[in-house]
């Protein structure tokens, strides 16, 4: 058992545990963050992949939320440049689902409700002989045009947790908090690691339970509590298809049962197509694509592709659980996607504090993470200050430049490296480019090569310093290189990670 407490014990590897261990550690607390799986390795990896304001929020009135999530997207896009970026979205007009009217008012909003420094307002399109329309069918003559943002989630993820461990945090994966007893104004937790099966006591002056869609069991069984508070598992799938369309435009369909869906261009050569709403009960295995699913999002595309989507185009589909707060509402698709953080413990009471977070997106993990240290800001009067937006992730510091002109650099310094796979790897990796190429002169210098662009130099960057341990974790988390990979391919680079295992992985 550790002779020193640590200040904090965040429960998750999720982007909010992730975001919560880094603010914490910027502030000066002593911090260990446990996931009992991969970083990522649940919600955060199953997104739409999206750092938007959540125009159809404003339909329900979340204009709290919208507000706080427009107002973080040029926060985020400057922390990450490499993994955030802007999009335009198409929004084809639909005579027969909402009136243009109200479409109007609403993108107004949603560009007025908050500051915007860099990102272009709305704008009304001419489909008709455009780029745009050509994809679409031709009874679609018109549309609107607004501003959001990618951003690759589980690297979101990966990468505040490796902020969090640069400012002395210590994260553990695969490491689950199976008991938790307070003792005063402390807490003392029993973390088991899920390969070996080896237990570890820790002391920590409070808690918090970032644990995602487990955030009730890991309550009722680590901690025997009855909690106050409860969340609905709401399933969204998506769909990855072959290209749909070109150009870097991505289009926001409106459904006739009220929801939407995106068509984004993906990792080049697909397209990604999302989400579903679908209530669960429960969460008892990695959840997965329903039939219903799949023919909802082929059917609802299709209503505006002019070619109709089949089973036959579709190359990967996953599925991700978020875990919202449950507000009551019937509608899955109209619950709250704001956050709620429940404290247990009064400064007062000299009982170490308990905080679990319930609901999140990640456009809001960072604001999330403040008002977590705000909450329990009572228990640490020595704490710091609010920082996190004024420090990029590793990698986004690209000295003042352009992602443009910072790969032009890149390329001048590696001439000999294929140009099209250093645009992905600069994507991945950002300015820690450097660190992983090294004195790599040519492809062959990166080592065997699995398939998809992934090489064993960056394997190894990414089991040393990024927590990856399984073949999963380097192809559909810390990479997207798994939508090229053969099962051939797959099965060498896990018995490669297998004999390349070592003490000097990320700890």
């Amino acid at each position: 058992m550790q002779s020193v407490p640590a200040d904090l014990l965040v429960i998750g590897g999720g982007v909010n545990g992730t975001g919560i261990a880094r603010d914490a550690a910027g502030r000066g607390l002593k911090v260990v963050l446990a996931e009992r799986g991969d970083l990522a390795g649940a919600t955060s990896s199953a997104a739409t992949k999206l750092i938007h304001g959540g125009l159809r929020y404003l339909e329900q009135y979340e204009f709290r939320l919208v507000r706080e999530a427009l107002g973080e997207r040029e926060v985020l896009m400057r922390m990450a440049p490499h993994i955030i970026w802007p999009l335009r979205f198409v929004l084809p007009h639909h005579p027969g689902l909402r009136p243009a009217w109200m479409i109007r008012i609403g993108l107004f909003l949603y560009d007025h409700l908050s500051s915007r420094q860099t990102l272009p307002g709305s704008i009304g399109v001419n489909l008709i002989g455009d780029i745009r329309g050509k994809p679409l069918k031709p009874e679609f003559k018109r549309g609107f045009e607004y501003s959001d943002c990618w951003v690759d989630d589980a690297r979101l993820v990966a990468l505040n947790a490796m902020s969090a461990r640069q400012l002395g945090a210590r994260v553990l994966t695969r490491t689950a908090v199976t008991a938790a007893k307070r003792e005063g104004e402390l807490w003392r937790a029993t973390l088991t690691d899920q390969v070996s099966g080896r237990t570890e006591e820790v002391l920590a002056r409070g808690i918090v339970n970032a644990a995602g869609p487990w955030v009730r069991e890991t309550l009722t069984g680590a901690f025997g509590a009855n909690p106050k508070n409860s969340i609905r598992l709401i399933k969204g799938s998506h769909i990855v298809t072959q290209k749909l369309f070109e150009g870097e435009h991505c289009y926001i369909f409106q459904n006739a049962d009220g929801r939407i869906i995106f068509a984004i261009p993906y990792e080049r050569d697909f397209t990604l197509v999302g989400t579903t709403d679908v209530a669960l009960d429960r969460l008892d295995a990695q959840p997965r694509i329903s039939e219903e699913e799949t023919e909802y999002l082929l059917a609802a595309a299709s209503e505006y592709f002019r070619t109709p989507l089949i089973r036959d185009m579709i190359v990967w589909s996953y599925a991700g659980v978020r875990p919202l707060y449950d507000d009551g509402e019937n509608n899955p698709s109209s619950i709250t996607r704001d956050y709620v953080l429940d404290l247990d413990g009064k400064p007062g009471d000299k009982q170490a504090p308990l905080l679990s977070v319930y609901g999140g997106k990640l456009t809001t993990y960072r604001r999330l993470s403040e008002h977590a240290m705000e909450k329990i800001a009572p228990f640490y009067p020595n704490m710091g200050k609010a920082w996190s937006g004024t420090k990029p992730l590793p990698g986004g510091d690209f000295g003042g430049l352009s992602f443009a002109d910072y790969l032009t650099q890149v390329m001048q310094r590696y001439p000999q490296l294929d140009r099209a796979w250093l645009v992905r790897f600069l994507r991945r990796h950002g300015s820690n480019v450097h660190a992983i190429l090294g004195d790599a002169k040519t492809m062959a210098d990166m080592g065997e090569h699995f398939g998809g662009g992934l090489y064993a130099r960056e394997v190894d960057w990414l089991m040393r310093e990024e927590w990856a341990r399984e073949a999963d974790d380097v192809l559909w988390r810390r990479t997207k290189c798994g939508l090229w990979i053969s099962a051939a391919d797959r099965e060498r680079l896990a018995n490669w990670m297998a004999q390349h295992r070592s003490n000097g992985a990320a700890a």
